[in-house]
């Protein structure tokens, strides 16, 4: 395996251009999330020009396999997310986004064509391995319920089954040619929070004829805290943050609700159901005790994600023969979701971190923000190092019996 190395860095270098091109297309025409038809049109077709065979799944998703020798006896996957964010762009590029108000923000651009590009490079190699790499390009990783629960609902992890399934995401705190990981838990469950504190409205001047929910929201939101200050084990890490509260009164007209909008984040299942029943208990019982009405949604979001701790301790070994270990790096938690989160609770997975960010500190916008943008050394590394760590994967496991018959039918 590790004859291949040289020559996979020398694929990769030779292929970033089209790389960068890829991107910039897919940069150029972005597409929110469930609404990737033109982006998974374009993904198919880049992979039957490879003399690939692209199956849609999930809406707009698309799932390919390439077969290199013994097809059937070891499977690993790479996923890849397409969809864009409702952000309008800032930067004055030549790939700058064509649809207003969308903008490819959070570079799954960069996560598409990267794996567009391992397609590449796997194809050319695929005399050069053993077993299967199933191609993952996933739809609506930025909304609820999230793509890759839906892709799971419908088979993508069966069919063949992979043995693990691995996942890159851009992060601009790190260069390009660098990348993070962490094993065990890594990133946290995400829950949306939607309260609506009823009272009794009218003049401000005559609080005594009120029943005030701006006093009681207020109350709420400095109470909840407590999940977090004394409910939760100071040694696991929780998140409870409110970011929108409306009381559609005026300076002297007390509204007759206040709506609030929040999010709870935590690393751990069993305390995020017993926080969920916390909440609605505070709620309720504060709300009543003075007098208001307390309405509480909890929409539940993505579970937390959890590098598989081997798995993991094997990426990061390949990833340091491939960059150096200099350029690996350990880290930390962190509180923000990701809905790969779905594929680390259904099997063995890692979710690792490809540094974008340009040697002279250009490109180091965070995700979410309408200046991102990434430096184009971050497309040669991606592929490249993607496609080598599916080749080692493959090369770690044991063979199993599986039909080529069961392989192309995925």
């Amino acid at each position: 395996m590790q004859h291949l190395l040289p020559r996979l860095k020398e694929l990769a270098a030779a292929a970033a251009a089209e790389t960068v091109t890829l991107r910039q297309h897919l940069h150029a025409h972005p597409e929110l999330s469930f609404q990737e038809f033109n982006t998974a049109a374009f993904v198919t077709e880049q992979l039957r020009r490879l003399g690939l065979n692209p199956q849609p799944m999930a809406t707009t998703g698309v799932v390919a396999l390439v077969e290199g020798r013994n097809p059937g006896s070891r499977v690993v996957a790479l996923r890849a997310d397409m969809d864009a964010l409702p952000i309008q762009e800032q930067n004055e590029v030549s790939y700058k986004s064509t649809n207003p108000g969308v903008m490819h923000a959070c570079g799954h651009d960069v996560h598409t064509s990267s794996l567009l590009g391992v397609a590449r490079l796997l194809t050319q190699l695929r005399d050069e391995f053993e077993g299967t790499v199933k191609l993952i390009f996933q739809p609506g990783e930025e909304v609820l319920p999230g793509g890759a629960s839906l892709m799971i609902q419908e088979g993508v992890l069966e069919n063949p089954a992979p043995a693990s399934v691995l996942g890159q995401h851009v992060f601009p705190m790190l260069p390009a040619g660098q990348i993070g990981i962490r094993p065990g838990r890594y990133m946290a469950s995400t829950d949306e929070l939607y309260l609506t504190v009823r009272g009794k409205g009218g003049h401000g001047a005559m609080p005594e004829m009120n029943l005030d929910p701006v006093l009681v929201a207020a109350h709420l939101i400095v109470a909840a805290q407590q999940l977090v200050s004394r409910r939760a084990n100071p040694k696991l890490p929780s998140v409870l943050s409110f970011g929108k509260v409306i009381a559609n009164g005026a300076t002297n007209v007390i509204p007759n609700e206040v709506y609030i909008e929040g999010t709870f984040r935590t690393l751990n299942e069993q305390w995020r159901e017993e926080a969920h029943q916390h909440l609605r208990r505070l709620c309720e019982g504060l709300a009543d005790s003075m007098g208001a009405v307390c309405e509480l949604e909890i929409r539940r979001g993505y579970p937390y994600l959890e590098n598989e701790p081997q798995l993991t301790a094997r990426v990061r070994a390949a990833a340091e023969e491939y960059l150096g270990a200099e350029n690996v790096i350990e880290l930390d938690q962190w509180m923000a979701a990701e809905d790969f989160a779905y594929f680390s609770q259904a099997t063995s997975a890692c979710f690792y971190r490809l540094g974008t960010r340009a040697a002279d500190g250009r490109h180091a916008s965070s995700v979410h923000t309408p200046t991102f943008d990434v430096d184009a050394h971050a497309l040669e590394v991606g592929p490249g190092l993607m496609a080598w760590l599916a080749l080692k994967e493959l090369a770690s496991l044991e063979p199993v019996t599986v039909t080529h018959s069961e392989a192309a039918h995925a």
